[in-house]
């Protein structure tokens, strides 16, 4: 285990280095001026001149290089949109906003996806486990902004229990995290309820049975425990999925996270802060990955890592 995660660690680099040529050529060739103004003016030919110098616009190599000088010293260069503002600043102040609004719809999945496919499995057929299926079925089919309108609508608009959107109260991140946790929470309950019911079956689960052990002890103890692994490795894509999300979440919900900041630097072909973002999620997302895969490993010892 020890080995797998020290190769992983030496691999960071050359995946890093993918992601910022693959992410760069993209920035590069989309079309538009990163130097005009939000309301369509330009500085003058001279002025341009002399910005596409200093930010080494003028040419793709000298940028490149540039860049990845200073990343190397943890410098991601000067907001072509955010006057005065550096890119490590914007990342600094959004990301933990971003991480937070993750770190909850990912509990909340979990939460919620665990416990429906659990009474999915242990009461098949029942009213609880069709409501579980067609709340599963709603959550996988509908994109994230539909949820998210949807959910503002209802709870917002009709209800108003909730505030439309924001950052600052713990009652403004309700609604998006449950956005964002609808489509995951839908998987995990398919997987807990196609594992349980298998895991249910097996011979260890009759001797427990058999020993005098409770249902309920039976179910969380011992066959939970085998029935999650699938989670475990839908977990990496789940958080992908959370992190890729919530920048249409955060649209919706005027969230001053990560989100954003990416959507506006890409309307405004700021490359700085595009390459910024991206680096940084792809690193927590090799990350993040890398710990589902020891975990993954921690929770069945006869799985071995190459």
């Amino acid at each position: 285990m020890l080995a797998m995660a020290v190769m992983r660690l030496i691999q960071l680099p050359l995946i890093l280095a993918v992601v910022f040529v693959v992410t760069f050529a993209l920035a590069w060739v989309v079309p538009g001026n990163p130097l005009e103004k939000p309301e369509g003016q330009r500085p003058p030919v001279e002025v341009q001149q002399a910005m596409l110098r200093q930010y080494n616009l003028h040419s793709p190599w000298a940028f490149a290089a540039g860049y990845l000088k200073g990343a190397a010293k943890g410098d991601l260069g000067p907001s072509l949109q955010y006057r005065n503002h550096r890119v490590n600043d914007i990342i600094a102040s959004g990301l933990p906003v971003s991480v937070l609004l993750g770190a909850a719809a990912l509990g909340l999945a979990l939460l919620l996806g665990v416990g429906a496919g659990v009474v999915g499995a242990l009461r098949k057929g029942s009213v609880l486990d069709q409501a579980s299926l067609g709340l599963a079925l709603v959550g996988v089919s509908l994109p994230a902004f539909v949820t998210g309108s949807i959910l503002l609508v209802l709870f917002s608009g009709l209800f108003k229990w909730l505030p439309a959107g924001g950052w600052g109260r713990p009652s403004q991140i309700i609604l998006p995290a449950l956005t964002l946790s609808a489509a995951p929470a839908a998987y995990i309950a398919r997987l807990i309820r196609m594992g349980l019911e298998e895991v249910m079956q097996s011979d260890y689960i009759r001797t427990a049975r058999a020993k005098g052990l409770s249902e309920r002890r039976v179910v969380l103890r011992h066959a939970l425990k085998v029935a999650f692994l699938p989670v475990l490795s839908f977990l990496g894509p789940a958080a992908a999925a959370v992190l890729t999300g919530s920048f249409v979440v955060e649209q919706v919900f005027a969230i001053p996270g990560m989100g954003e900041h990416f959507v506006n630097a890409v309307l405004n072909k700021d490359q700085f802060l595009i390459l910024g973002v991206v680096l940084v999620y792809a690193m927590m997302l090799i990350v993040f990955n890398l710990i589902v895969d020891l975990a993954y490993a921690w929770v069945d010892p006869r799985i071995e890592l190459g």
